[in-house]
């Protein structure tokens, strides 16, 4: 019989568990703080890198609509926190040391979080989407993903999907954290806003790079294993030279295997593939 981990005894030891990282987060923040970005300006930086929307209101299967309303609110809250941030080079960009604590206090709602025992629900649930589009935002640039915590399971299934599948983050905090470092010459600017029930992300620099980039999926289905379906699928980032449109990277940053947490039913037959 395998040993249970000190914070799987009960739920008193998880608590001291989740306290004592939060302490270590906290102190390792203090050791940081000279190069954890936290300026702002106001005055967009003026070459856009990537831009991107994403749907805030999505209907979930067996997921309570209202979580995804309180969601809508969490992400206002908290983006506005980010909103025109500047991250200089060398400077690293820490999700939970902008954002802070998610409570009551500041105005956050109940809404969906995941934790190791499935879907919850939380005070500030629903942050996941902002620190994907960042995520996303930063796979689409030359910046360095130092932290980044990716979901094992597939959660739902797709709703208007327009990124490839994996390409998330988990975080919660503060110690589950997504960091990415300016490992550039020059300043970057990251814009967050919702609107019209669309979350909006924009990531500046002072100047164009040299190279632009591209994520791909392939390879892509449903395998059955011992009675239980697994989502496969492997996702490279492809960088590619502006002056001559040439491909000079193709990097492996994902290689999937991610259980289906969902009714089977939902999986089209079309994408199930038996070896």
């Amino acid at each position: 019989m395998k040993r249970k981990l000190f914070c799987e005894l009960s739920p008193t030891t998880y608590k001291i568990s989740v306290e004592k990282e939060k302490l270590k987060r906290k102190i390792k923040n203090k050791i940081d703080k000279g190069i954890l970005a936290n300026t702002y300006q106001k005055e967009e930086l003026p070459n856009i890198v990537k831009s991107h929307t994403s749907i805030v209101l999505r209907k979930l299967h067996n997921v309570d609509m209202q979580l995804q309303i309180n969601k809508k609110t969490n992400l206002e809250i908290a983006s506005k926190k980010i909103n025109g941030l500047i991250i200089k080079p060398g400077e690293i960009f820490s999700f939970w040391y902008i954002v802070g604590e998610t409570t009551k206090k500041y105005g956050y709602k109940e809404g969906l979080v995941i934790s190791k025992k499935g879907l919850t629900k939380d005070t500030g649930g629903g942050l996941c989407q902002l620190a994907n589009m960042i995520h996303y935002l930063v796979l689409n640039s030359p910046l360095e993903v130092i932290e980044l915590h990716h979901h094992s399971d597939a959660l739902f299934p797709d709703d208007r999907r327009r990124v490839p599948f994996g390409t998330g983050t988990s975080v919660f905090y503060n110690y589950l954290d997504y960091r990415f470092k300016n490992n550039t010459d020059q300043n970057i600017q990251l814009l967050l806003w919702v609107d019209n029930d669309i979350l909006y992300g924009e990531l500046r620099s002072e100047k164009e790079f040299p190279n632009r980039y591209k994520l791909e999926e392939v390879n892509h289905h449903f395998r059955k294993e011992n009675n239980k379906y697994y989502r496969i699928s492997q996702v490279y980032k492809i960088t590619i030279d502006k002056k001559t449109n040439k491909e000079i990277n193709n990097e492996l940053i994902l290689d999937n295997h991610s259980e289906v947490m969902y009714d089977y039913s939902l999986i089209p037959e079309s994408e199930i593939k038996n070896d």
